[in-house]
């Protein structure tokens, strides 16, 4: 049997293969951008949160991975995506995009923890966010009387997003006029596909982040992730009501679990985040193994323990890129 700290200790960290060209490091992936313009993405088991790295957490690239293209499959039709084959379960090959640096970031409930959670700036006093107007009276959790699009600006390694206004986009020539209302029309018909398929499987999609990109065609792509609980926020239908009327936090299944553990200990913009202890990380992981299994219906594989991570997805990499090795 194992235990928590052996979970650990067997997490992919690092997905660093020198052989391979185009390497850069990301707070959650590790990217390869090949002359052919592909990019390799592998999901390691770094979490992240507040901007930094805290942990790892088991499974946590696999869940991920497979939650993305369950997500990339079911949202198709909507938007075309970058996901070219993944030939292994932490691993995706995707077209190279030229990214669109805002994040569009759409909700449908009071809540949050971060710097550019509207809970936060609403608790302070602020009644206009993201250029949207807030009626008095709401309190954290509660639904809102609309769904909210508040984008953020892209921050590079190392920054934090901030906050942006659609008009303030368009004026800096961060994108076009036409590039806004297109993201801003797939955004919602996204969240609502998203919303819609959370509520038969018994959950609340209760906001999310989107990233485009433009291809070689000059065609708006869905790129980095979808619906995952790394970039979205999910609470579970059947306990929701009640725990709201007893002011408790909501039923999560996405890493809002792990937030709310830091804030209770420390302001993590300005102070050390303490270390996690390795139960908290294993509770954390079965709960993106419980979303995974509760929106795609399929069991989730953990992989073999008496092998590491790192070995399968380097021998599905020489695989996949002989030329290479």
């Amino acid at each position: 049997m194992s235990t928590p700290q052996d979970l650990i200790a067997r997490c992919l960290t690092d997905a660093h293969f020198p052989n391979l060209p185009g390497f850069y490091q990301g707070k959650v992936r590790d990217s390869y951008d090949l002359p052919d313009g592909r990019r390799i993405m592998i999901a390691t088991d770094r979490q992240s949160a507040f901007d930094q790295v805290l942990a790892a957490v088991p499974y946590k690239g696999q869940v991920l991975n497979q939650t993305a293209r369950f997500w990339f499959e079911a949202t198709r039709d909507i938007c075309p995506n970058h996901v070219m084959s993944e030939p292994d379960p932490n691993v995706a090959v995707v077209r190279r995009l030229n990214m669109l640096p805002v994040e569009m970031v759409v909700r449908d409930y009071m809540t949050g923890s971060t710097d550019t959670s509207i809970w936060p700036m609403y608790q302070k006093g602020a009644r206009v966010l993201y250029g949207v107007q807030f009626p008095d009276g709401l309190v954290k959790n509660q639904k809102l009387p609309n769904t909210v699009l508040t984008p953020t600006t892209k921050a590079e390694k190392g920054e934090h997003d901030a906050p942006i206004t659609p008009q303030e986009i368009v004026a800096k020539g961060l994108l076009t006029q036409k590039q806004w209302d297109e993201l801003a029309r797939l955004s919602l018909a996204l969240f609502a596909r998203g919303r819609e398929i959370a509520a038969k499987n018994g959950l609340i999609l209760v906001d999310t982040k989107y990233e485009f990109g433009v291809d070689g065609d000059g065609r708006i792509t869905l790129a980095d992730e979808v619906h995952t609980p790394d970039s979205s926020r999910y609470w579970v239908v059947k306990s929701y009501a009640e725990r709201m009327q007893a002011a408790k936090e909501p039923e999560s299944l996405d890493k809002e679990f792990l937030r709310l553990w830091v804030r209770e200990r420390c302001d993590p913009y300005k102070e050390p985040i303490p270390p996690i202890p390795a139960e908290h990380l294993v509770a954390f992981s079965e709960k993106y193994i419980r979303l995974y299994e509760t929106v795609t219906g399929k069991k989730f594989e953990k992989p073999p323990i008496d092998r590491p991570v790192r070995e399968r997805v380097e021998a599905s990499l020489r695989k996949a890129f002989p030329q290479y090795w």
